[in-house]
């Protein structure tokens, strides 16, 4: 099994800048995708950016020329900046293609991050 544990997040005002991280663990030998998603109040999760292993990075439209994801082997960050109130919301890591002793492809979500940009 694996697990992710995320740290960052909070409230900032429009303009400014936020980090996410996300760290998996347990008996992984190998992660294809890792990502953040969001959900904002009454909306749909959505996917804002992926890597791949291969550092092959995606971005939703929103956020291009904003957001930056990285990667170093199981832990990604998501670097926030210029802010908007349109990118609150809970942001939840994400593992897919996960290798580990019980799972072939597995799929692993964080617990969520609360991220709130006041305008």
């Amino acid at each position: 099994q694996a697990q992710l544990a995320e740290s960052g997040g909070g409230l900032v005002q429009t303009g400014g800048s936020l980090r996410l991280s996300c760290a998996a663990s347990g008996s992984i030998f190998s992660i294809n995708t890792m990502g953040w998603y969001r959900q904002a109040p009454g909306k749909q999760r959505e996917l804002v950016a992926d890597i791949t292993s291969g550092g092959a990075g995606n971005y939703a439209d929103s956020v291009k020329g904003r957001f930056t994801i990285s990667r170093d082997k199981n832990t990604v960050d998501l670097q926030m900046n210029s802010l908007e109130p349109e990118d609150t919301g809970v942001y939840y890591c994400n593992a897919r293609g996960v290798l580990t002793w019980v799972t072939v492809w597995g799929e692993y979500w964080g617990q969520g991050t609360q991220v709130t940009v006041s305008s």
